[in-house]
């Protein structure tokens, strides 16, 4: 009897023991989601960007995109933004034809919508929009004050060719305030516009105000009152057939971002 019991406390000692070795060794091994995860999940992660990026963008995002594209490269090591600026329009005819292309910005619905619907890009996003404004020569040599006066004869006025945006969007203006104009240049885009003004070749053009405030004193800016005036829209995309399709993503991603957006308010836009 006395050994029966010594017997039942040796087992009962050996049951508590193999139990307590059975608890030690789950607390050391890592439980699912503990510290050992986050390493297999950064092992996964996405390498980063490299590459070159095309990016065709209207004239009028010339001093905002090369601000954003060098900022992209900088936060990107080992990618190259390659900016093309011009006519919306000519943009959208060089994509159509099947240039390499990563993003298009236009400064126009129409011209991406021209892109759109041959495939060239699956969507698109507005950015930020833009108005019009009245720029003439630091002197104002034409002595302009309104809208009106570039109708009167003798105002040597410039515009954008018609079938690009600034041009399409100032016939509204002009529409609007209900003003005959006889311009004696169309340009191709609005910086060809706006230079003719800053060499002194015309007393007036009518441009974004983006443009007026990049140019700074050279020239002066004749604000449209509110029920004259006219905007349009820039969408931005990645296109279909981008050679960089992961770089023409993560540049339009950024373009939309907080940062993109506050570099392009600071230049003069608006939101869309």
């Amino acid at each position: 009897m006395r050994r029966s019991a010594v017997y039942l406390l040796a087992l009962g000692s050996a049951v508590v023991l193999a139990t307590t070795a059975c608890s030690s060794s789950k607390s050391d091994t890592p439980a699912a989601g503990s510290a050992s995860t986050p390493s297999t999940t950064t092992s996964s992660t996405t390498s980063a960007l490299t590459g070159t990026i095309t990016v065709l963008a209207a004239s009028s995002l010339t001093g905002t995109f090369t601000t954003l594209g060098k900022h992209f490269e900088a936060a990107n090591p080992g990618t190259t933004v390659k900016l093309s600026f011009g006519a919306s329009s000519a943009l959208a005819q060089q994509i159509n034809q099947g240039a390499p292309v990563d993003v298009f910005a236009s400064a126009a619905t129409k011209n991406m919508d021209q892109v759109t619907t041959t495939g060239g890009a699956t969507k698109s996003t507005n950015f930020v929009k833009n108005v019009m404004e009245i720029a003439v020569p630091p002197s104002n040599p034409g002595h302009i004050a309104t809208v009106a006066d570039l109708g009167k004869s003798g105002v040597k006025l410039v515009l954008c060719q018609p079938q690009v945006p600034c041009g399409s969007t100032a016939a509204t203006v002009f529409k609007n305030a209900k003003v005959t104009v006889k311009p004696v240049s169309l340009e191709a885009d609005v910086k060809s516009t706006l230079t003719k003004v800053e060499s002194g070749d015309a007393d007036a053009g009518v441009v974004y105000v983006t443009d007026v405030l990049a140019a700074g004193r050279k020239v002066k800016g004749i604000e449209i009152p509110a029920d004259q005036n006219a905007s349009t829209e820039y969408p931005i995309a990645a296109l279909t057939k981008a050679p960089n399709a992961a770089g023409a993503q993560a540049f339009v991603d950024y373009v939309l971002s907080a940062t993109g957006q506050s570099v392009l308010t600071a230049g003069g836009f608006l939101a869309p």
